[in-house]
């Protein structure tokens, strides 16, 4: 092998890492949730190609409302689904749709898109 395929092979190694990292390994430090005057911990999500911020940090034993607001037509995004929960909310282009949820017990709690090609955690501490 001459140098500039050893070049090209090790460069080609390198790309395949970084994607690997940033789609399957990344971990987000994700946002807290406000507890406001409704006695919900609260955050807010923007639907426009994943969800953003897609990782929730809330307490245990108060219970949480996420706002999604979907700012896209994509059929994908049409459908938010909490599955641990047994929770589901159409979510329909340019309006903020509230999910009430209560976790009684600590963990992460896995959400995603009808087709789960969107997903994001809420973590329960």
């Amino acid at each position: 092998m001459d140098p500039s395929q050893l070049l090209v092979t090790l460069a080609g190694a390198v790309a395949i890492a970084v994607v690997v990292w940033f789609f399957w390994l990344k971990q987000a430090a994700g946002v807290r949730a406000v507890l406001g005057s409704s006695g919900f911990q609260e955050a807010t999500i923007l639907v426009k190609g994943a969800y953003s911020p897609d990782t929730i940090v809330a307490e245990r034993g108060k219970p949480i409302r996420l706002t999604f607001l979907r700012d896209e037509s994509t059929p994908c995004s049409e459908t938010v689904s909490f599955d641990a929960l047994g929770r589901t909310a159409r979510l329909p282009e340019g309006k903020r749709v509230a999910v009430e949820l209560a976790p009684t017990e600590p963990g992460t709690y896995g959400f995603a898109c009808q087709m789960g090609m969107y997903h994001g955690k809420l973590v329960v501490e």
